[in-house]
């Protein structure tokens, strides 16, 4: 579906950046390098380019600076044809930066090199990795090579075919001293930047499909294959099976849609007595197509719900990864796919719905769904698979949006290390994540006249009334609510990611399970 990222080889190479032979060299680089006379790197770049370099970079005002960048052809003057000059700012605000976010400037950089370069016709990209020290240095590099692969995504399944456009970067080689090219901890670090690039493009792909083509069927035959070729254990169960297990929120929302609903799990489970412990469940919203309901959205605002799957996107793309890390507890991904459509079935506003787990909802609107075949999701797996940790990923609220912003995911839960663990591995794995308050005055705002709950409160403070409703049905269960209806897709291009779907949460997630502790 996209141009596949699989296809990059992606290397560590011994080298300093003056000896890279490339089409384009990237060099992150501090102020103080480019000051004066020029210092590391940059000063031996310059000497062979007979002073250009740091003569263009004051023609062009390029002091370093956070986000600036410098693109000076070398004229055959260098073994890299190209040297792309990228602004880090001061020395010590950005190491302390890199050490907080999980090196993101030189992700996004370096995304953006490898999309610059790949649109110039380079095949050959070399990133060099800043001089830190050992243990720093393989978290570097991997941001480097992921930013370098996720940069070079391009969706092309609608596009005709098109000889002239340009077929992107072919290799990667990101530059570390000599004595560090083979060291285990470089190549591990590599090959991680290799699996989680290759699953949020993975998840990209999928959530950038059109309605028509990514319905409940298309998104568990898609888990059915990700659990086939990664070892894992799927199961998929459809209408009948899901009104069996009383899911009557669920089966609510599906009604009015002449597409079935599937039930789907992918699990992890490892050997022996690891497979008997408590496991990590991950469970995605996945309205493969959202229209409202009855409660009809304008359609402005219904050109992008292909996306209100991209929670079930990141869950299962998490799980590739997961499956060659083999964590030693296991690792369960559960999403209930249906879509949202106002057919003469379809639930109405002031329907009373009964969950799986005997719960009665009375409806206040139908554009409120998703939190519906979550709470049934939620039961369910609360009930039959006992986690020690609970995590929801969903598209679900425009709230959240008007809170953060299109960029910034919302975390919800009750204290402890379940949303914890979601912070900390949102950091270290660059994903802008801020935790907001279940505030507990708002949950009143669900009671209903008619039923235990109303499907949505008030306006104000819509965010956090979603993820009480949610709370109602995890239940004492460690939870973690994640809304990505900001960036899980997005209108620009910027740092690695393209226009259209972000695969966020993809990288959050495998951090948390990579941290876990059973």
């Amino acid at each position: 579906m996209s141009r596949g990222i699989e296809r990059i080889a992606v290397k560590a190479a011994g080298a300093a950046p003056a000896e890279a032979e490339a089409d384009a060299l990237a060099l992150p680089v501090f102020e103080d390098e480019v000051r004066g006379a020029g210092a590391g790197a940059v000063k031996d770049l310059d000497r062979l380019l007979d002073g250009a370099l740091l003569a263009a970079a004051r023609a062009e005002r390029f002091a370093g600076k956070a986000g600036q960048e410098l693109s000076l052809a070398t004229l055959g003057r260098a073994r890299a044809g190209r040297v792309v000059l990228m602004g880090m700012g001061p020395r010590a605000k950005a190491l302390e930066a890199w050490a907080r976010d999980g090196y993101e400037a030189l992700r996004a950089a370096a995304g953006k090199a490898a999309r610059g370069a790949g649109k110039a016709g380079a095949r050959r990209l070399a990133l060099a990795a800043p001089a830190l020290d050992g243990d720093a240095l393989p978290g570097a590099a991997r941001a480097l090579a992921e930013g370098a692969l996720l940069g070079s995504y391009q969706f092309t399944r609608y596009k005709k075919d098109d000889p002239a456009r340009p077929s992107g970067v072919a290799e990667v080689a990101v530059l570390v001293p000599p004595s560090l090219e083979r060291a285990r901890a470089v190549k591990d670090a590599l090959d991680v930047a290799r699996r989680i690039a290759g699953a949020v493009a993975w998840a990209r792909d999928l959530v950038n499909l059109g309605p028509a083509d990514c319905t409940p069927e298309l998104l568990a035959r898609a888990a059915a294959e990700v659990a086939r070729r990664a070892g894992l254990a799927v199961e998929v169960r459809g209408p009948k099976e899901i009104q069996a297990l009383k899911m009557g929120m669920f089966l609510g929302v599906t009604r009015g849609s002449a597409e079935p609903p599937r039930l789907v799990k992918v699990s992890w489970i490892p050997r022996g007595a690891a497979g008997r412990k408590a496991p990590v469940v991950l469970v995605g919203k996945a309205i493969t197509f959202d229209s409202g309901g009855l409660s009809l959205k304008p359609t402005e605002s219904m050109v992008t719900m292909n996306t209100d799957m991209a929670g079930s996107a990141a869950v299962l793309g998490a799980m590739q990864v997961i499956a060659a890390l083999k964590p030693p507890f296991p690792v369960h991904a559960v999403l209930g796919a249906c879509e949202n459509m106002p057919g003469g079935r379809a639930y109405k506003p002031s329907d009373v719905l009964v969950a799986h787990d005997g719960q009665t909802v009375e409806i206040t609107n139908t554009d409120a769904e998703g939190r519906l075949v979550l709470g049934d999701v939620l039961s369910w797996a609360a009930d039959t698979l006992k986690p020690a940790a609970m995590i929801d990923v969903a598209t679900l609220t425009g709230a959240c949006m008007v809170a953060l912003g299109n960029g910034t995911a919302g975390l919800f839960g009750p204290e402890g290390p379940v949303a914890d663990g979601v912070l900390a591995a949102a950091r270290a794995a660059g994903e802008d994540v801020w935790r907001l308050p279940m505030t507990e005055a708002l949950k009143e705002q669900l009671k209903s006249d008619r039923a235990d709950l109303k499907n949505t409160g008030d306006r104000w403070g819509g965010a956090i009334t979603a993820a009480h409703f949610l709370h109602a049905f995890a239940k004492e269960t460690p939870w973690a609510h994640l809304d990505i209806a900001g960036p899980s897709h997005t209108g620009k291009e910027q740092g690695y990611v393209a226009k259209g779907a972000t695969g966020f949460a993809v990288r959050t997630l495998v951090e948390f399970v990579r941290a876990w502790k059973a």
